[in-house]
């Protein structure tokens, strides 16, 4: 079938129009609708697969039947096969049979799923060999950099380990033995796995050794590690990188990573940016809004990374932060890159959602539990050896006594919004509290998490950034009522290291009026509470959290598929009509509901590098990416707000249009807090 579509893709590059066109005649003949009416109608349904593939090979998988109403490309491919114009192949071609491809042998009666996806994965081998060649053709030079083998890789690893000193504390024994577990189940056959270890018990390493032992033994190609957070991603890939002796084996691929300011010489940082298009490197760090968006995805750019996924160990770490009302496109994505695509799925966490059919899951893509093999050694005795903390919930705090509380002590409060944050800082008074939220922007954050490393001693007020891929520690912790998974995730900052020759302390308390949960998780937070009064002893045991997740799938059963993505696909019928385009637009992991707002000024603002590159850089998703460390999220309106009354401006309207926007007012950025605007309709009065 790849054969097919890589032969038939450009045969309307034949018409006389597109004849002149390639000699130099301006027209807007359109080349792709030919060969996909050749492959639908001389192959019958088995050659639409491919049609869909070659009509959207440079405007991205178009809808079956129906127009799109909010994606691209809107018009679908009934249509444009269509419009198109009946064309013979060329003398002495002749392409080669249909043969029925492998990842769709076995299916049950109906595999509209299993079919859409194959298609994607079709669509993907298709456009990643059409723009290497493409590429190759301008600039026959080009090099993507070296990609050594896995072997070399897991050599390296195992250098790196040796240099461990012997474990002594309880903690490093405990770490020890989950990384000679991951080594000991590599040899297990390639499927479903599970990770489950606390927070603070090495999962890192341990994972990475598994799937670079796993992939050897079984001829996999890649590691592909995926998390939700970009704190994790950056941290991980540190790791790796130092793991492995050679940072050029790591694409660390996410909106905040500069490949310009990572790899100081051009040609590399050149051969990374290629590498991203495709994943063609031995080990990707990834995001989860990357991964998941890009396999329910129908865009070109997105899409060329697919096929590289196949025959890879894909590390899905702290799996339970998914979207709840996207669950069931994702379990079915895992599940069918495990059984059709040669992966192995290891879920990394130190909580697993309640997603196997054992735990009641009452969904078709739920998890067979017969098909999930666990890697750490009794992850019920790890959690009783490295329990490190209590948990207390306290009931309601208002934020004076909360203040009280604090005065003095060395402690972290998460909190689940900005304004919360704010307040509690605002009453312990600034020098004696820190800060940190995504008011900030990174370069401030940064230095704030370097002060309290460097031993700060007092309180620090954080939204929920700190709770996964921040290596902290403090003697107690607060944290705001939240699910129950994030109140888990807090208790891992709170005597991470087992330092304290007591447990340590972890509050949890419902905040007063005015600050609540946001309103998506709203439910999780009534959901935790109740399971914190049910499981007073020990509210973070696992029998804790496995009551927590199953109680939220099944209150919330009927939105674990929000946007019905499977039940469109199913709907598809035995014509194979998918809307690719319509299933694109929909699958939207973080809506988006902010615009970026560059700092100006000040010692976390724009330094005169980066107003330089702003000011006459080339590329906008270039600038973008360097302007990540400069920058803080905002509302539309705010932002609008900003431009119009003077405190801000909009940079190169005429090239990028709104895309970059400048605060100019010093008053509204704090270096204590960041960015504030709570009351707008004075911002303009307030340029210093």
């Amino acid at each position: 079938m790849a054969e097919l579509a890589g032969c038939l893709h450009d045969l309307g590059k034949v018409k006389p129009g597109f004849q002149k066109k390639l000699h130099g005649a301006a027209n807007d003949t359109p080349h792709s609708g030919e060969g996909a009416r050749y492959a639908q109608e001389a192959y019958g349904p088995p050659g639409k697969l491919v049609a869909y593939c070659i009509a959207g090979h440079h405007s991205g998988l178009p809808n079956g039947a129906v127009p799109s109403e909010h994606g691209r490309p809107k018009r679908p491919l009934k249509a444009r096969i269509a419009e198109s114009e009946v064309v013979s192949l060329p003398e002495g071609i002749s392409p080669p049979s249909l043969l029925f491809p492998d990842p769709l042998t076995g299916l049950s009666e109906k595999p509209h799923f299993e079919i859409q996806f194959f298609i994607r994965m079709l669509f993907s081998a298709l456009v990643d060999a059409d723009f290497i060649e493409t590429e190759l053709f301008y600039n026959p030079h080009t090099s993507r950099g070296s990609r050594p083998g896995l072997t070399a890789l897991q050599s390296a690893l195992a250098e790196h380990l040796a240099t461990f000193p012997p474990p002594k504390s309880e903690v490093n024994k405990l770490r020890f033995e989950v990384l000679n577990a991951a080594g000991e189940s590599a040899a297990l056959a390639p499927g479903l796995f599970s990770l489950t270890v606390p927070t603070g018990g090495g999962k890192t390493l341990s994972s990475l050794r598994f799937a670079l032992d796993h992939a050897l033994q079984h001829g996999l190609r890649r590691v592909i590690y995926v998390a939700p957070f970009t704190a994790i991603i950056e941290q991980t890939a540190d790791v790796f990188r130092k793991a492995l002796g050679d940072e050029d084996v790591v694409l660390e691929h996410h909106s905040a990573f500069d490949a310009d300011e990572n790899f100081r010489d051009e040609t590399r940082a050149e051969q990374m940016k290629l590498a991203a298009q495709n994943w063609d490197r031995p080990v990707v760090v990834t995001t989860a809004v990357q991964f998941f968006e890009s396999l329910f995805s129908n865009r070109t750019q997105k899409c060329r990374k697919l096929h590289n996924i196949a025959r890879s160990v894909i590390v899905l770490d702290e799996a339970q932060t998914l979207p709840v009302n996207y669950l069931r496109p994702c379990l079915a994505a895992w599940k069918e890159l495990a059984r059709g695509y040669g992966c192995s799925v290891v879920l990394c966490t130190a909580t697993q959602p309640a997603i196997r059919d054992d735990d009641g899951l009452r969904a078709p893509e739920a998890i067979p539990a017969s098909a999930t093999r666990e890697i750490a050694p009794d992850p019920a005795e790890l959690y009783r050896r490295l329990k490190r903390v209590e948990a207390h919930f306290v009931g309601s705090l208002d934020n004076v006594d909360l203040a009280a509380r604090l005065a003095g002590q060395k402690a972290l409060v998460i909190v689940n919004n900005k304004r919360h944050a704010r307040a509690i800082h605002d009453l312990l008074g600034k020098g004696n509290a820190l800060h940190l939220s995504t008011n900030m922007t990174a370069v401030h954050r940064r230095d704030m998490l370097a002060r309290i490393k460097d031993g700060f001693d007092g309180p620090v007020i954080s939204t929920a950034l700190v709770e996964a891929g921040v290596d902290l520690s403090f003697p107690q912790v607060w944290r705001a009522v939240a699910g129950l998974d994030s109140i888990v995730q807090a208790a891992g900052r709170c005597n991470r290291n087992a330092e304290l020759e007591r447990l340590g302390q972890v509050y949890v308390f419902d905040p007063e009026d005015g600050f609540p949960p946001p309103p998506e998780l709203q439910q999780n937070a009534d959901i935790a509470r109740d399971i914190l009064r049910d499981h007073s002893d020990d509210p973070l045991h696992p029998d804790a959290v496995r009551a927590y997740f199953q109680r939220l799938y099944w209150d919330r059963g009927a939105d674990l598929d929000s946007r019905d993505i499977m039940k469109r696909i199913k709907k598809s019928g035995n014509r194979f009509d998918f809307p690719f385009a319509d299933i694109a637009g929909d699958f939207r992991l973080i809506e988006e509901v902010t615009r970026p707002l560059i700092i100006g000024s000040g010692c976390y603002g724009l330094d005169d590098a980066a107003r330089r590159f702003l000011e006459h850089g080339e590329h906008p998703g270039a600038i973008a990416r360097a302007m990540q460390r400069f920058t803080v999220s905002v509302s539309p309106r705010i932002r609008d707000e900003l431009v119009r009354l003077g405190a801000a401006h909009v940079v190169r309207f005429d090239e990028f249009e709104n895309q970059f926007v400048v605060l100019d007012n010093p008053a509204l950025y704090d270096e204590a807090v960041g960015f504030s605007a709570e009351n707008p309709e004075d911002l303009g009065t307030m340029i210093a």
